[in-house]
């Protein structure tokens, strides 16, 4: 049943009955291989090499063939790390076997099966959108409902299912104007923000933005969930919204910024008054998230509004926003910029290929060549610099032009998720711009969960624009002493 060092054979035969579907469902993440080490499962070098491993399908394969030789506690902390990660539906799955019948469940597996034996009060039947519901529901006619019409309700599956938000629905007077899609994943990384030591800050603070205030700056946090059913009828409720306002906050407030969550009537009014705020004098930096549906260049206030993104830009530039001159303006975006599904390409086994083509050419008439008239030198030195109209801003998009973004209807976008998990463990040793490239690989690997739908491994890539001029450290927890 047992070798010296390995696992049961039920366990064994359960992590193999259900390989294909862990494989496709499961998410291997930082905080679940933190979890299984805490529990010594894995050593560092195990978990170094799982995460290591270029997709998450890879990653999953890679942990599977591991723990079978991890001992007989391998199996149990293996569920749960799955119940810590809000993968409660695949313990249930592995707990719950065949191989497994007469053994006592868990309690956080017998609440899993009793809600999904328990009825909500939903109250209006199913219609062609509910298929991509992130429930199954099964319709059950209630006898003690008075008069002759009866009332349905439903029971809730606890297998979450990806749903496509404001694509089905037949009631669209115009044009699809770029819905998120929206797919059950991952659970938000909640784990503490990695603080930045003393020796890192003394190293990289010469070459880039000062970072000293505190608090590090202000942000601001507009995440529109909610939309007026009479201005704006089009656009349905961004469910799982408010889940990356809440992720947003909260990594922010550990970074050491004053956050502004507001859902705003008007986005234009908060934005401005925002802006002119005098706080942003005295502090390093500045943060704003819009989070919404959108189109390419513009996103949708409550009210069924465009607002345009570049005179979003423009309201923090140097000529609009002279309190921030100097200083890095961060910005993040979570809307789709346009309606075409990003289905993704099959790739050929073997390496991937990462070099470009040379095809760079040097510039033509570059500023400054042939100009050696030192009177004219002489004269610019006299007057006052000055700053280009907008500089020192980086952005961070959830999706590229033209295609729809991915959000979890309970857990949040992937692009959200993937910028607080990357903020929480690498703001302490890596610069905003290599954190945003480290958020497009990750992007780049996740894959949509959504059989017999046309969505079924849909693909996003997000991207970002900077006009940064030097390296941008948030320093987390280190404020030097003077």
């Amino acid at each position: 049943m047992l070798g010296e060092c390995g696992m049961l054979e039920r366990d064994r035969r359960g992590l193999r009955k259900y390989a294909v579907t862990l494989c496709k469902e499961m998410v291997v993440d930082e905080l679940f291989i933190q979890s299984l080490q805490t529990d010594d499962i894995l050593t560092d070098s195990m978990a170094e090499s799982i995460l290591a491993e270029p997709t998450s399908h890879k990653r999953i394969w890679r942990l599977l063939s591991l723990l079978p030789k991890r001992g007989p506690r391998a199996f149990s902390s293996f569920c749960s790390a799955l119940r810590d990660t809000e993968q409660q539906h695949l313990c249930a799955l592995l707990t719950e076997s065949p191989e497994r019948d007469g053994e006592r469940q868990c309690p956080q597996t017998a609440r899993v099966k009793d809600r999904a034996e328990g009825v909500s009060s939903t109250k209006y039947p199913i219609q062609a959108s509910d298929r991509y519901s992130p429930f199954t529901k099964t319709p059950v006619k209630d006898s003690e409902e008075e008069g002759d019409e009866e009332k349905e309700r439903y029971v809730e599956s606890p297998l979450p299912l990806p749903t496509q938000e404001g694509i089905v629905p037949t009631k669209r007077s115009r044009t699809q104007e770029s819905m998120e899609m929206c797919l059950d994943a991952d659970s938000p990384i909640t784990s503490s923000v990695l603080p930045c030591t003393p020796d890192f800050y003394l190293k990289h603070c010469q070459q880039s933005y000062s970072m000293v205030s505190s608090p590090r700056g202000l942000a601001l946090v507009i995440s529109n969930v909610s939309f007026d059913p009479c201005a704006a009828p089009d656009l349905d409720s961004r469910k799982g919204g408010e889940v990356d306002e809440e992720v947003l906050r909260k990594v922010f407030t550990e970074l050491d910024y004053i956050v502004t969550t507001v859902v705003p009537k008007g986005m234009r009014e908060c934005i401005e008054q925002f802006g002119r705020r005098q706080q942003h004098q005295t502090v390093s930096s500045c943060v704003v998230c819009l989070l919404s549906h959108g189109v390419e260049g513009a996103i949708y206030g409550t009210d069924g509004q465009l607002l345009e993104l570049d005179w979003v830009f423009e309201a923090f530039d140097n000529a609009h926003c002279p309190l921030l001159q100097n200083k890095p303006k961060m910005f993040f975006i979570q809307a789709c910029r346009g309606e075409e599904m990003d289905c993704g390409v099959e790739q050929p086994d073997g390496p991937e290929r990462t070099q470009s083509p040379g095809c760079e050419q040097r510039d033509a008439g570059r500023e400054g060549e042939g100009d050696g008239d030192t009177r004219q030198m002489e004269e610019r030195g006299r007057l006052r610099v000055k700053l280009p109209q907008r500089s020192d801003m980086i952005c961070g998009f959830a999706s590229l032009k033209g295609t729809a973004a991915m959000r979890n209807t309970k857990r949040g976008s992937w692009f959200i998720q993937e910028v607080n998990s990357a903020l929480r463990f690498r703001a302490r040793d890596t610069h905003i711009s290599d954190i945003l490239v480290q958020v497009n690989g990750c992007i780049k690997d996740r894959e949509g969960y959504a059989p017999g739908t046309p969505h079924h491994r849909c693909k996003e890539m997000s991207e970002f624009t900077s006009s940064l001029c030097k390296d941008l450290y948030l320093f987390p927890k280190y404020h030097p002493q003077y």
